[in-house]
C-alpha cells in the first residue's frame, strides 16, 4: 500500500493494464495522481465528495479531476467521512453533493439495476498487482463470481491467492472494482470490505439481474 510506505516504482503499472470495461478505454482518465503524490496523503489536491442514502446503507462517492477515486458503503456516514480524511489527509476536501449529484446517481442506479453497470472515470491508486488484480475483478461478468485462485490463475500468479485477497480487500472502490464477485473455493461468500450482509445483497440481486435480463445466457459460476 503506497500510503503505508511501498516504493513507489512498485505502484507503477505497466505491461497488462487495460480492461473490457468501459472505463478502461482511455488510459488518461485513470492515470489519476502521480504515486508519489497519493503516498504524501494527494497533497494539494482537490477532492469533492457525496454522501448519500443508498437500499445498501450510507454510500460515499469521492472524485478527484481524474475520476472516482473512493466509493464506500457504511452504515454511519461519518465513518465513511472520516476514512476519506485519513486517506487523503493532505488534499482538500469539499462535500458537493450538487456537483456530483450524476455521479451518485448512476452508483445508486447500478446498485438497484446491476446491468446498468458503472461507466464512469476511475482515479484507481495501488500497487501493480493490485492494479492487475482489480482489472481481472472488472472482467468477471455480473451475475457471476470467481474464486480467488481464479483471480491469481486469470493474472498469471496462480500461487499468489493470498496476495489476491490482500488486493480484494484494500480495494476502495466498491461496485465500480467489483470485489464482491470473488468468493472462497468452496463457494462461501469470504470477506467483503463493506460487510458480509451487503456482498450477499449485491450477488442476490445480480444473480437476479443476469437472469431477468432478456437475451442474457448466464454462464456457470467458476
Amino acid at each position: 500500500d503506497l500510503q503505508a510506505g511501498t516504493p513507489v516504482t512498485d505502484a507503477i503499472y505497466g505491461a497488462g493494464y487495460g480492461s473490457s470495461s468501459r472505463v478502461y478505454e482511455h488510459s488518461d482518465k485513470t492515470l489519476g495522481m502521480t504515486p508519489s503524490k497519493f503516498r504524501g496523503g494527494a497533497a494539494g489536491a482537490l477532492v469533492r465528495y457525496s454522501v448519500t442514502e443508498s437500499p445498501l446503507g450510507w454510500l460515499m462517492v469521492a472524485v478527484t479531476d481524474k475520476g472516482i477515486c473512493a466509493i464506500e458503503l457504511d452504515d454511519d456516514p461519518d465513518a465513511s467521512r472520516q476514512r476519506l480524511r485519513e486517506r487523503f489527509s493532505g488534499a482538500t476536501l469539499v462535500e458537493d453533493s450538487q456537483e456530483l449529484r450524476a455521479w451518485v446517481q448512476q452508483v445508486v442506479r447500478f446498485i438497484r439495476s446491476p446491468q446498468a453497470g458503472v461507466a464512469l472515470p476511475l482515479d484507481i491508486q495501488g500497487t501493480a498487482f493490485q492494479r492487475r488484480v482489480w482489472k481481472a475483478l472488472q472482467d468477471v461478468p455480473i451475475g457471476t463470481t470467481a474464486s480467488y485462485q481464479d483471480i491469481a490463475h486469470a493474472i498469471g500468479k496462480p500461487k499468489a491467492v493470498r496476495a489476491v485477497a490482500q488486493a480484494c480487500a484494500n480495494n476502495k472502490i466498491a461496485l465500480a472494482i467489483p470485489c464482491h464477485r470473488v468468493v472462497r473455493s468452496d463457494g462461501s461468500l469470504g470477506g467483503y470490505r463493506w460487510g458480509v450482509e451487503r456482498k450477499r445483497r449485491l450477488l442476490a440481486n445480480e444473480s437476479q439481474a443476469a437472469v431477468s435480463s432478456p437475451g442474457h445466457h448466464r454462464k456457470a459460476d467458476k
